[in-house]
């Protein structure tokens, strides 16, 4: 196995590239990172391959890519060119490290992700990611675009392969669809916090079909989850999590996810989760009321994180299941 050191002033190379460039595909290796701020745009698509920080506050990789940047070719990066690390290959352990997306607002400068996750196994531990837009894609892409070059990237035009992801005390924050994607991922002991976005937007729910009333408009931080993922997989899991919306975030105004494809499937399992997080739960996709039949969305043993006592689900939407 190669063991490799990457160091500002000691090291075997200065720069996270140089070292995954020196790895053998077909050999095991584990490359560690000293402290400091790498800005590197980081593509690694090795056999096997370890990434071991100094810890969430020492090492820190960070790029500023957003999708509505102009390439040289005058077309627009685009969500899936946007990455600040990508991962694939067989097998990735990543730890003990910050990634960020520093490109900031997405209203400004589009979908911005940090983790373009799509090894055939990902493994993180105590690793922060932060961003706005989509920060996390937990891989594969869904199988047809919904607008031209929408899928402009590594995996374009490659077979969709179900990846395996485990998250493990890890901190994740964003606010429109942050972690999304096609993968079977469990996200255990983890915080995961909406981004209070200070800014007007503004969401219909829905029509009161009944009364033929606009049903309540109302500020919306953001989404935690879009998944993509077939009704014959696991989808995501979040177990013994923190949930909760950056402080100065409206009451119910996060939503737990909404669907990026009709079968998305997403479950939060024993977690706690505080006021900001919507009393629907979870939204459809264009309106917080539309019916998702298809999807799997569901809750069980969620408690407040202000003073632990269950969480009452009464307003939940009719299609999210009591698990």
């Amino acid at each position: 196995m190669f063991e490799i050191t990457v160091g500002k002033e000691n090291g075997d190379y200065s720069t996270i590239t140089e070292a995954i460039q020196a790895v053998p595909y077909e050999e095991s290796a584990v490359i560690h990172i000293g402290s400091g701020i790498f800005r590197e745009k980081i593509f690694c698509e090795k056999r096997d391959i370890s990434f071991t920080g100094e810890g969430i506050d020492k090492t820190i990789i960070e790029y500023d890519d957003g999708a509505f940047d102009t390439m040289e070719d005058g077309s627009k990066r685009g969500t899936f060119r946007s990455f600040t690390a990508f991962f694939g290959g067989k097998k990735v352990s990543v730890s003990n490290m910050t990634i960020a997306n520093t490109a900031g607002d997405g209203s400004l400068r589009g979908q911005a992700i940090a983790v373009y996750a799509d090894a055939d196994e990902c493994h993180f531990e105590n690793v922060k990611m932060t961003g706005h837009q989509d920060t996390l894609f937990c891989a594969p892409l869904p199988l047809t675009e919904r607008q031209k070059n929408g899928f402009m990237g590594p995996r374009k035009l490659n077979a969709r392969k179900l990846t395996k992801q485990y998250y493990k005390n890890c901190e994740i924050y964003g606010d429109v669809d942050f972690i999304f994607g096609g993968a079977d991922a469990e996200f255990e002991d983890c915080l995961i916090q909406c981004n209070n976005r200070k800014r007007n937007v503004m969401e219909c729910g829905g029509t009161d079909v009944e009364s033929g009333k606009d049903s309540e408009k109302r500020f919306v931080n953001g989404y935690i989850t879009a998944a993509c993922g077939s009704k014959d997989n696991q989808g995501f899991i979040f177990r013994n999590c923190i949930i909760k919306g950056e402080e100065g975030c409206d009451e119910g105004s996060v939503f737990l996810g909404r669907p990026w494809r009709d079968e998305a499937r997403t479950v939060f399992i024993d977690c706690k989760m505080d006021k900001s997080i919507a009393p629907e739960r979870f939204s459809g996709w264009g309106a917080i009321d539309k019916d998702q039949p298809d999807t799997y969305y569901g809750e069980r043993g969620s408690v407040s994180l202000e003073d632990g006592q269950p969480i009452s689900l009464d307003r939940k939407n009719s299609w999210v299941r009591d698990i």
